[in-house]
């Protein structure tokens, strides 16, 4: 039998640190809260195995803080690295990271990222004090809240908006995770869009739609939610870029409230209905009791595994470093004239360097070497990549899959950048032209996941 557990730490970060990501926005510092950032962890075992996953309000997980968590968690918890995953929601409303051209709160950032290991760990050992034996199930719905983001203008140029012919996953995966008693325990809320509702307007530190449809499946359910992120690649909010958090609210309400729907519809414990009596009244009337039909799938498996894939023959990273160290001075030195238009070039122009040079590391040397993790927890398969993957990557992967219910996640176990599928590389577009991948990796990711998939069930 399975026991399980779920502990949650506050990781909100601090008023005034460096925040404005966006290419198009003028601000440095946050300058307000909308809602707490948490990590929230399930911890499993079946007495041998041990799992965690950690769901963490964040951007992304760069590859060292992904070792520095990794390491205080075995440290103080006791969970193998290759055991514990970790996973970003992909807010864009949230701090900076290191390598920032911002300076106005670029001192509290190595501050708050030091802190974090330590808080995740915080999180795990609750979730694993707390374990309780358990059952699994699974079951999914439907949500719209999100819209294939690559359009094209007349001229076939493409932009991030609103292309509603687009491919886009709308699936609600959902793992629900309950004590012997039926008492829930966690909920574990899969949906693929990126969390960009919150755009350059906005100045306040929020989780975007996560937040709130955790927040809303807690209410309505019971026991802790983790949000894991999915193929979100070329898939966005309906309404985005916007400094309107009531919006992020609203759109994340309405997800919060299908997942909380499927969620109260599941039973882990397989069961049959049996007629006790008949009962006359004014109609005679049926008395049922509902008796267990079976044992719940109580399987714990894992598989790490690494895949080699093509990468893009980029240009050197000393070249990209030495372009990005130029427009990050242009940027201070128009940030001091004060000229708003002018201001938001120099970011943009920086934004799309840092990118740039993100990409050139990652494909430097021709090859990149990508972690992938499969976890099966009952019937349900969670595959974890630590890329940004087309939606139709994360569709192949759940329609090839011999579970039940299988969670396709990006964002996951650090970051190493976008995937397109092959027919995107012929249209261009933001993301294609930051991939560091060659055509082909998405489709040989597909087959690995599925490969990894595929090994847990036999």
């Amino acid at each position: 039998m399975l026991s399980a557990g779920v502990g949650r730490s506050d990781i909100t970060p601090p008023v005034g640190i460096a925040h404005g990501g966006w290419g198009a926005a003028i601000h440095e510092r946050a300058e307000g809260v909308h809602m707490p950032f948490y990590c929230t962890a399930l911890y499993v075992t079946d007495g041998d195995l041990e799992i965690a996953i950690a769901d963490l309000d964040a951007g992304i997980i760069p590859n060292d803080l992904d070792a520095a968590i990794r390491k205080e968690v075995e440290a103080s918890v006791g969970i193998p690295p290759d055991n514990l995953r970790l996973s970003a929601t992909h807010t864009h409303a949230g701090p900076i990271g290191l390598g920032t051209w911002l300076e106005g709160g670029k001192e509290l950032i190595k501050p708050y990222f030091d802190s974090l290991p330590e808080r995740v760990a915080e999180a795990v050992a609750s979730a694993k004090w707390s374990a309780k034996p358990s059952h699994v199930g699974t079951g999914s719905g439907e949500c719209a809240i999100n819209v294939n983001r690559r359009p094209a203008l007349p001229n076939g140029e493409l932009f991030t908006g609103r292309n509603w012919d687009g491919f886009v996953d709308r699936e609600v995966g959902i793992v629900a995770i309950d004590s012997t008693d039926g008492e829930p325990i966690a909920t574990l809320l899969n949906y693929t869009c990126h969390p960009t509702i919150l755009g350059p307007a906005n100045r306040l530190l929020s989780p975007d739609y996560p937040g709130t449809a955790r927040k809303v499946v807690e209410q309505h359910v019971g026991g802790l939610c983790l949000f894991l992120q999915g193929a979100a690649g070329n898939c966005g909010p309906t309404h985005g870029f916007i400094g309107e958090v009531e919006v992020a609210e609203r759109l994340g309400t309405r997800l919060g409230l299908e997942a909380a729907k499927v969620r109260l519809e599941i039973d882990p414990v397989p069961r049959k209905e049996r007629l006790i009596e008949v009962v006359p009244s004014g109609a005679d009337l049926g008395m049922y009791e509902d008796e267990p039909a079976g044992e719940p799938d109580d399987t714990l498996r894992v598989v790490n595994t690494m895949i080699d894939l093509p990468g893009l023959d980029l240009p050197p990273v000393a070249e990209m470093q030495a372009e990005y160290d130029r427009l990050e001075a242009v940027l201070h030195s128009t940030r001091r004239e004060g000229n708003e238009a002018a201001i938001k070039e120099a970011v943009k122009n920086a934004k799309r360097a840092g990118i740039a040079l993100s990409s050139a590391r990652i494909a430097e040397g021709g090859t990149v070497n990508l972690r992938l993790q499969a976890m099966r927890i009952g019937e349900a398969a969670l595959v974890a990549l630590p890329v940004e993957a087309f939606a139709e990557i994360g569709v192949a992967v759940k329609e090839g899959s011999p579970a039940v219910r299988t969670l396709f996640s990006g964002y996951s176990n650090g970051y190493m950048g976008y995937m397109p599928v092959a027919d995107a590389y012929e249209l261009g577009g933001y993301e294609v032209n930051t991939t560091p991948y060659g055509a082909g990796a998405a489709e040989d990711t597909i087959e690995a996941c599925l490969d990894a998939v595929n090994a847990l069930w036999r």
